[in-house]
């Protein structure tokens, strides 16, 4: 057990030094309440937004309730680290580009799940180095935990409109961790204030509107969802919209105006690796299963599968102009055995005239 005399404030400005010695750029502390996020949660699913995603009402209430996912927990530690890699090349440029492929920033380097874990595995021997054993667990994107509403209840930001958490001196660019722990910790003051004002950009620039409210979204509209979580064919009525995004989508928050105060990252681990951030559709289509698996290796793209890869490269396909190139690389894999492969080439294919 912690030594009982330790001072909650003390400890808990000590815990923010500490983490940003090992590189989070935020660090803040809260409870474990969660009643309104609860509640707006429970509706979200009542709508059905959450698609195929069946694991966000699979763990019931564990999600909004962190004591009863990690009994004991009474504050948790929540932190932050920038991921926008100065190295990546123009996004709208890419984006502009119909024959390139456009990957999400966060995944053009390696997955930051590991890298981030690892960092709070050391926080917390930091913490028991200087009190003793404590009951903690950590948690990056890995289990059901409500990471955003947690975070903007330790001060790291305020949930904008198209649901991502943004903060006004780094805007948005950053991922998420958390410590459950069992630790009495001075908290941090909650982000209350409303900084979108009337800005609508978010909910304006999405390709295919997944944004339907202030702060709700149709995951099955949303593109990070129809080329990451979608396990099947992409609705047709999307593809067209979907453009040279083969990976996650990133449109809400090139547009958001606190993003002119991002940083870039330090963590060369986020850098883009196998030229991702500007590579030819053509060439990331003409990779087989072995290529994809090594040029993914340590890398979030991996999770989708080769399968799914060349699906939403056929979308994008589908999209760009057409030429010799394109119609080549189609033709490629027209036959191919995949069944959800196969139709999505046809689709491209007809949108060229050539099926």
């Amino acid at each position: 057990m912690p030594d009982p005399n330790f001072d909650p404030q003390a400890l808990a400005t000590r815990i923010k030094q500490e983490a940003h010695e090992l590189g989070f750029q935020g660090c803040g502390i809260t409870s474990t309440r969660l009643d309104d996020d609860e509640a707006n949660l429970l509706r979200w699913l009542d709508d059905g937004f959450h698609g195929d995603m069946d694991y966000m009402q699979r763990h019931g209430s564990k999600r909004t309730r962190p004591e009863e996912l990690v009994p004991g927990t009474i504050n948790v530690i929540s932190v932050r680290m920038d991921y926008l890699s100065a190295d990546a090349a123009g996004m709208q440029a890419t984006l502009d580009d119909p024959m390139l492929a456009y990957v999400s920033r966060y995944a053009l380097g390696r997955d930051y799940h590991k890298l981030m874990r690892n960092r709070l595995q050391q926080l917390a021997d930091r913490i028991s180095a200087f009190i003793g054993p404590f009951g903690y667990r950590a948690f990056v994107d890995s289990a059901p935990v409500l990471e955003k509403a947690l975070a903007r209840n330790a001060g790291l930001g305020w949930i904008g409109k198209h649901s991502n958490l943004i903060d006004t001196k780094r805007g948005s660019w950053f991922f998420i961790g958390e410590l459950y722990t069992d630790l009495p910790l001075a908290q941090d003051t909650a982000e209350t204030g409303h900084y979108c004002g009337t800005c609508t950009r978010c909910i304006d620039i999405c390709p295919t509107q997944a944004i339907v409210a202030p702060n709700r979204i149709d995951a099955r509209r949303c593109i990070s969802y129809l080329t990451i979580e979608l396990h099947g064919p992409i609705p047709e009525d999307l593809r067209p919209l979907i453009g040279n995004r083969i990976y996650g989508c990133d449109d809400c928050q090139l547009v958001c105006p606190w993003n002119k105060f991002a940083q870039s990252t330090a963590e060369r681990d986020f850098a883009p690796r196998h030229r991702l951030d500007r590579m030819p559709l053509t060439e990331a289509f003409a990779w087989n299963e072995s290529e994809f698996l090594t040029r993914t290796e340590g890398s979030p793209i991996r999770r989708i599968g080769h399968e799914r890869w060349l699906r939403n490269i056929a979308v994008a396909l589908g999209n760009a102009p057409t030429s010799p190139a394109i119609l080549q690389a189609l033709q490629s894999r027209r036959d191919d055995a995949s069944p959800l492969l196969r139709e999505h080439v046809q689709w491209a294919l007809a949108r060229h005239g050539s099926a």
